[in-house]
Formats: structure tokens, sequence, C-alpha cells
């Protein structure tokens, strides 16, 4: 373990900031998404592209996506999102755990299958964030609104991951390598 954490900072700057490539990504998408701008005039809610991002991460570079980074995304999503604070940081976290205990299996998957795998853990970080106010406010919120959440924020995965694999591969990669 000692090891691994190690050569994340090991051999100077270049890997050091191919670490933190992802976690910035994933703040920039959090602060756009939340802009006061819609292209939609507000007919629908803005997707979770920060949750795109930490998942396509967990599932290439988990060393490049700790829980403490999802966590502080997630907060960042509420906080910004004007949320109460910790339902959405929840969500991400479980999505998380989610993701990184069912890798294998889901870092398989490609064109549908990569997006229903990605949908399965989108639907647990809204069921979690569901949960979690029903809990805290003794009342259920609708879910259509979340629902509808769901399904543009599971649209926009193709638009997240594509430019991801593209970072990964010139970016991330030769920043980690050294090259």
């Amino acid at each position: 373990m000692e090891q691994r954490a190690a050569g994340v900072f090991a051999d100077g700057p270049g890997r050091t900031l191919a670490a933190f490539v992802p976690f910035a990504l994933s703040l920039f998408l959090v602060l756009l998404v939340n802009l006061p701008v819609s292209f939609t005039g507000r007919m629908l809610p803005s997707p979770l592209l920060a949750l795109a991002c930490v998942y396509y991460w967990v599932l290439v570079r988990p060393d490049l996506m700790p829980p403490v980074a999802v966590f502080l995304i997630g907060f960042l999503e509420d906080v910004v999102s004007g949320g109460p604070p910790g339902l959405w940081a929840a969500g991400f976290l479980a999505a998380y755990a989610l993701t990184d205990r069912e890798r294998d299996t889901l870092a398989g998957l490609s064109g549908l299958g990569a997006i229903l795998g990605f949908a399965g853990s989108m639907l647990v970080a809204a069921l979690t964030a569901y949960a979690l106010y029903w809990a805290v406010y003794w009342r259920p919120t609708p879910l259509a609104p979340l629902f509808l959440e769901t399904v543009v924020t599971v649209m926009f995965y193709p638009l997240v991951a594509l430019p991801m694999g593209w970072m990964l591969r010139r970016i991330v990669g030769p920043m980690r390598r050294g090259e």
C-alpha cells in the first residue's frame, strides 16, 4: 500500500500533476454545470457530469480518484448547486463504492453496456441522495426531478467519457511515465 501511494508522487512534478488532473477535471465539471446558464430554459436539470468523470477514472485509474477526492467533489456539488450539504457527497461515495467493487465487470463493458454500467452507478448515487434526504427531513421529495436528472446525466456520459479517454492517452499516461 505504501509503495502504491508513494508511486503517485515519485519521479517529479509530472507524476504529481497527472495525479491531480482527474480531480481538477471533476471540480471543473461541477462548476461548469452549475453556471447560471441554461440551454434548455431550465426545462431539464443540470447533469451530474462530475459523477461521470469520477466513474470513468475509478474504472480506468482508481489510484487517481481516491474516496476523499470523490467526497470533496460531491460536497462541492452540494454547495455550488445549493442543495443540502452531504447529499451528493454521500451519493458520489455510494457510486464510487459500487464502481470500485464491480470494477472488473464494469471495465470490460463497451458501447451500450458501458452506458448501462454508468446508469447503475448513477442510480445508486441518486437513490442514496434520495434516502438521505428522506432520513434527514422526514419527508419524501418528488422522484420525477431526480429521475429526470438521472436520465439526463446518463445521456451525457459518452460526452464525458470520450474526452476523458483522450486525456488518459495523451496527457495523464505520458505524464505518469515521465515522457
